[in-house]
This record gives structure tokens, sequence and C-alpha cells, in this order.
């Protein structure tokens, strides 16, 4: 099983950061929250932060863990690994995604998520006041 960081990265006025992937990739044109790969040795927080600066060009501060999703999309099963995050540094660019949102909470479901980011999505939305 390969593990897998993702950030849900709070904004400005109760925003989330909300990432599409670009067509012509493996889940092209679903969003997702951004991360990848937890390399060997490394912590799923250190993954988070290198991943984070890598694609998007931002320097976070990590808050609370998410509950952990296993999801197989017909290549092997990914644990995704799910953290709440602050940026402390930079605006995000998209590098790796073909378009960037900040959402109100109330307009992430309409989004086309990625199976995978559909769990944590909803934990996340469960915890708002």
């Amino acid at each position: 099983m390969i593990d897998v960081v993702a950030g849900l990265i709070l904004g400005p006025h109760g925003k989330l950061l909300a990432c599409r992937r670009p067509e012509g990739k493996h889940l092209g044109g679903k969003w997702e929250f951004p991360g990848g790969k937890v390399e060997a040795g490394e912590s799923a927080e250190a993954a988070l932060i290198r991943e984070l600066q890598e694609e998007l060009e931002i320097t976070v501060a990590i808050d609370k863990a998410l509950g952990r999703v296993v999801h197989d999309y017909g290549r092997g099963p990914i644990q995704l690994i799910p953290f709440t995050c602050t940026i402390e540094k930079g605006e995000p660019q998209a590098h790796e995604h073909s378009e960037l949102r900040w959402c109100l909470p109330s307009q992430l479901s309409a989004l086309d998520w990625a199976a995978a980011d559909l769990p944590i999505l909803r934990e996340f939305l469960a915890g708002l006041p």
C-alpha cells in the first residue's frame, strides 16, 4: 500500500483550497486536496510540508490529522493521510493543477471530487460548527 498525504488548506474567511487535476493525467478534471506520496523514512507531516512546497510554493503549519482513507483506483491501494493546515508563507501557485479555487464549505460539495477525497471532505464538513 502506498501512503499519500493530503492537505486541507484553510484560508481566509473560512474557505478551503480545492485543486483540480489537469486533463490527460490520472483522474484528470477531478478536484482533490493537494499532497503526494510519502517517501521512505519520511513522516507524513514532513511529506505534506514538502509536497505543498513543491506543488504550490507554500509553507504550511499543520493543525491536526483527520481520519485516514484506504482506496484503490485500480492501480493498487493507497492510504490517504489528511491533515488540516494553514499557510505560513507564500500564495498558492498552480504548478501541478489546472485550477485552484478557494471555496466556502457550502460550495465544496458541488465540485467533482476524486473518490478517495470524498470521505475526507465529509469528515471535514461534519466537524464544522
